[in-house]
């Protein structure tokens, strides 16, 4: 079976939202074997950072935090769609015509995948956009970019989405998967009260047998 990693490595040189300083991963070592026997680290770390999943409380003042993460949503069928010709956002326009039904976690590459570093005018996904997953029904929608919304001081993708509880996946790297069905597996870290977690996500090739 053929498992493809769309995780971002964690380091301290990845890229960070807005290349904010005070976001910046920071991995230090405190014991090691010249020194100790045996080698220990620890590690600090904006949630936000890499691959991860927002939970409500991000943007909803009364939102559930990420340790209600309903688990089966990150181990479920997803669409991966190639939107890598798309300038600037993701419209309405640009997936209407694409094949997304109730209960699809849909993934969407970008060319956000294909850089390494933070690009402030990254791909995200628009208003209308939003809305028209909303009505969808669909149960999750992952980018390729660090935030899957700029530009929009009242957050509206955000809330439409996770008001809506679809899960909002941040952060994937996807330039070497090609459009189709898959099964992912992605789990976000059991944090107690955090509006969001780190998580691993990979893809797997589509079995149906192992989503039900």
């Amino acid at each position: 079976m053929k498992i493809y990693d769309i995780s971002m490595l964690i380091h301290d040189d990845m890229p960070v939202y807005n290349n904010i300083e005070d976001k910046k991963t920071k991995i230090q070592n405190v014991a090691n074997y010249s020194n100790a026997s045996h080698y220990e680290s620890r590690i600090y770390m904006d949630i936000h950072c890499g691959t991860h999943f927002d939970a409500p409380l991000h943007m909803l003042e009364n939102g559930e935090s990420i340790e209600k993460f309903d688990l089966s949503k990150g181990i479920t069928i997803c669409k991966v769609f190639d939107l890598s010709n798309v300038e600037d956002s993701i419209k309405r326009q640009d997936i209407e015509q694409l094949d997304i039904k109730e209960g699809d976690f849909i993934l969407f590459k970008t060319k956000n995948s294909l850089t390494e570093t933070f690009e402030a005018n990254f791909i995200f996904v628009e208003k209308n956009a939003a809305e028209f997953l909303m009505n969808k029904g669909v149960k999750g929608v992952g980018i390729d970019g660090l935030g899957i919304e700029r530009s929009q001081p009242e957050h509206e993708t955000h809330k439409l989405l996770l008001g809506s509880g679809i899960e909002v996946l941040e952060g994937l790297r996807l330039k070497d998967i090609k459009q189709g069905r898959y099964t992912l597996v992605a789990l976000p870290l059991k944090i107690k009260g955090t509006e969001g977690a780190p998580a691993r996500a990979v893809l797997l090739e589509y079995d149906e047998e192992i989503v039900n």
